[in-house]
């Protein structure tokens, strides 16, 4: 009997090892999809209905606000200055957008100007508070946009309808190149309506990487050297509608 039992044993082993029990795997995961790109419509809709673009931009002026106040606490007023872009910074052009895109059509020159005449761009939240508190504090408002020279009576128009105050609109001259690096540097160096003499520039505010001296999308080759600027005086309003990055 124990013989018989020691080969059944032995019997079943080279079974066993004949035929492991199959080892079960997890099924392997599906490659995930590539996310698209947001729609143009829906990054319009974000600027115009969002909390969260709301929140970025009075994030980005209450931060652009207490800079300023830690740098000017011991220069004299009417030393320094402040530079801003306009459109998508202080101007809200949303709407523009917004019809272009339910017709089905981009920017053109002839229809921005169109609607530049029209004089309803409106007021990016946070904005206000900033100019009102760098004027409070002594400093010099230089806004320096790419809107041509013969729109910029209709620029200077929206401004002085929301009260918005500033020492210079500096806007491009008709036919010349889009590189603002010349009218920042009349400003620091005191060319400008701004002022006659030098003046510290203490915080320079846009939506585009253009907006910013000496800095384009080859900025980001750099890594983070390329921006120890932004969120000490250079500070960046997000704009998901267009700019330099199609």
């Amino acid at each position: 009997m124990r013989r018989t039992l020691s080969v059944i044993v032995l019997l079943l082993s080279v079974s066993c090892a004949a035929n492991p029990t199959p080892r079960v795997s997890s099924p392997a995961l599906p490659a995930q999809p590539a996310q698209p790109a947001l729609p143009a419509s829906e990054a319009i809709r974000w600027v115009r209905s969002s909390a969260e673009y709301h929140a970025a931009l009075f994030q980005v002026y209450r931060l652009a606000t207490t800079r300023v106040e830690q740098a000017v606490a011991k220069l004299p007023a009417g030393s320094w200055a402040v530079i801003l872009d306009a459109d998508e910074t202080v101007l809200d052009n949303s709407l523009y957008q917004l019809e272009r895109g339910k017709l089905g059509l981009g920017f053109t020159a002839e229809s921005w100007n169109a609607w530049v005449k029209r004089r309803e761009a409106t007021v990016l939240p946070g904005s206000a508070s900033f100019l009102a508190r760098v004027r409070a504090l002594g400093g010099r408002i230089a806004i320096v946009t790419n809107r041509l020279e013969s729109e910029c009576a209709d620029t200077r128009a929206v401004f002085d309808t929301f009260k918005l105050p500033y020492d210079a609109m500096l806007c491009r001259m008709d036919g010349t190149p889009s590189d603002k690096n010349p009218r920042f540097a009349s400003v620091a160096e005191g060319r400008s309506p701004a002022s006659s003499t030098p003046v510290s520039v203490v915080a320079v505010i846009g939506d585009n990487i253009h907006d910013f001296p000496g800095l384009s999308q080859k900025t980001k080759e750099q890594g983070a050297p390329g921006f120890t600027e932004f969120g000490v005086r250079y500070f960046m309003v997000p704009n998901p509608m267009y700019g330099s990055w199609q």
